[in-house]
């Protein structure tokens, strides 16, 4: 009679660290479905002809940019909104905080799918800029790339709330008017970027799901 007893709390036990088994795994399945990855934003190439000194011509003062977008992640897309770029003259890199404001231009609001890499050609008016001084200053010149944006994870059929990104580097340009870090993947913009907010939210609460579960067993 003893016996059945204790083979009867054994099967429940085992029932009960299967059911808990079963829901941490489902838990842990969950959370790496809905984790998130902020894309990765860079300065693909970026070309100043008004300090290429082998064309000698101050007087074009358009800045072309190229900006790079990857979705790292392998099941979400991404919806951004209007991204927004803003370029700086840095007179005195000893200094950096004594910058000039260039001027500012966006990318329209679009849609990347998972795993795709964006590029996205813009083009800065900079006629305000006195460049016959930027050209004086050095060989090298150094300037600011500033982005911001918000974005959207799309997961199956339904949509995150917005989370924002303000990412910015230095980018130092040759006397060719060029990028001096010829990087395939161009300068990464890092900063005040939030990364996996939504994640961490999600791994909250599977841990407290675990918790509670584990607390009843």
């Amino acid at each position: 009679m003893d016996y059945r007893r204790g083979g009867g709390a054994g099967g429940c036990c085992r029932c009960c660290f299967s059911f808990i088994f079963t829901l941490g795994l489902t838990a842990l399945f969950l959370w790496l479905s809905l984790r998130t990855s902020k894309p990765t934003c860079a300065v693909q190439s970026i070309y100043f002809p008004a300090l290429n000194r082998t064309l000698n011509n101050p007087k074009n003062t358009t800045v072309y940019l190229t900006l790079r977008l990857e979705n790292g992640n392998k099941d979400k897309g991404i919806f951004y909104d209007n991204v927004n770029l803003t370029l700086s003259y840095i007179p005195n890199i000893t200094d950096p905080k004594k910058i000039k404001l260039v001027n500012d231009t966006f990318v329209t609001a679009f849609y990347q799918g998972h795993k795709k890499t964006a590029k996205k050609e813009v083009n800065f008016s900079a006629a305000e800029l006195n460049w016959t001084a930027a050209r004086a200053v050095n060989s090298t010149t150094f300037f600011r790339v500033d982005l911001a944006t918000a974005v959207r994870f799309k997961i199956m059929a339904w949509k995150t709330k917005r989370y924002r990104i303000m990412v910015g580097a230095n980018v130092e340009v040759n006397e060719f008017g060029e990028k001096v870090k010829k990087k395939k993947k161009g300068i990464k913009l890092s900063g005040a970027g939030k990364n996996g907010g939504f994640s961490l939210k999600v791994g909250v609460l599977v841990n407290f799901l675990i918790w509670v579960l584990l607390s009843f067993w």
